[in-house]
């Protein structure tokens, strides 16, 4: 290493300890700063502005980070507690509605006293319109029948297609293969309410139905079709539906089609008639006197 060299790293080495020290002085001066304390103070201070906005801004994204992190940590047990919430919100609104659907059951023992079982919906395959086709009861085989009738408060649903195993399906009443007896209160029209398995909607028909020559037992949009009774499959006077347009009038018959008052796609638990209501006795409001005894008469 030449001398040349040598003396250069000596003076930068002591230029680099001695001005920190005058820098020093300089700002621990007190009273009127010197001429030198000054000339310091001025060429130090846009480096002192420099390296203080340097420091202050590395400590603020540090500081923002520390922040960021806590509030990613708050966010992920809000979100935590608000998936709890949502959850024990969605058990709570089931079991309201399964005690709404248990009150509907209750209504309809009630009304109707014959051998009934209760069942739920838990299934409900959809057409590509979006229409409930049919639906699945969790009874199944030794609890339910074909063709045994299903009902809800509302009104009928349908009847007991197939039964597998533990489950079986509803045939809806707006299914083409469904039948069922009905009378129209206004008019006392009879006939067939047949569904009309349309893929689109729950609508019914009533092909033929009966009414007498009079103007006045002329059906309208807007009656009522009730379950007839007759088979003893349904119980008499059950809202079916309300007829929402007539199709043909000929004069002795009517072609009506008819609105379902049960919604399918609402229904959550109904319940399965087991056995028919059984007829009414003629005599029950008779007054029957005892016959002698042996046969003999009083004197």
């Amino acid at each position: 290493m030449t001398l040349r060299r040598r003396l250069l790293d000596w003076s930068l080495a002591a230029v680099l300890v001695i001005l920190p020290a005058l820098v020093l002085r300089a700002s621990m001066a007190r009273g009127t700063p010197s001429g030198l304390d000054t000339a310091l103070l001025r060429i130090t201070a846009p480096l002192e502005a420099g390296v203080s906005w340097v420091v202050e801004g590395i400590g603020g994204v540090w500081s923002r980070y520390v922040a960021l992190v806590d509030v990613e940590d708050e966010n992920r047990e809000l979100r935590a507690d608000n998936e709890s919430l949502r959850k024990q919100l969605a058990v709570m609104t089931r079991r309201a509605f399964d005690i709404s659907a248990l009150e509907d059951l209750a209504v309809v023992k009630h009304q109707n006293p014959v051998d009934t079982v209760g069942a739920r919906v838990i299934g409900a395959p959809l057409s590509p319109q979006l229409r409930v086709l049919r639906l699945r009861l969790d009874r199944g085989e030794g609890e339910v029948l074909p063709e045994q009738a299903v009902i809800t408060s509302a009104g009928p649903v349908g009847r007991i297609g197939t039964v597998f195993g533990p489950y079986a399906d509803v045939r809806l009443l707006s299914d083409p293969d469904s039948t069922i007896d009905v009378v129209l209160p206004r008019t006392g029209g009879i006939g067939k309410l047949k569904g009309l398995g349309r893929p689109d909607t729950y609508a019914c028909w009533i092909r033929w139905l009966d009414r007498s020559a009079t103007a006045d037992t002329k059906v309208q949009v807007g009656d009522e079709v009730v379950t007839s009774g007759v088979h003893g499959d349904f119980p008499a006077g059950l809202l079916a539906g309300k007829i929402s347009k007539i199709l043909r009038d000929d004069g002795m018959f009517q072609e009506v089609e008819v609105e379902p008052t049960v919604d399918p796609s609402r229904v959550r638990a109904v319940m399965v008639l087991l056995a028919p209501r059984p007829p009414a006795d003629p005599d029950a409001k008779v007054k029957k006197h005892s016959e002698p005894a042996f046969g003999g008469r009083p004197l």
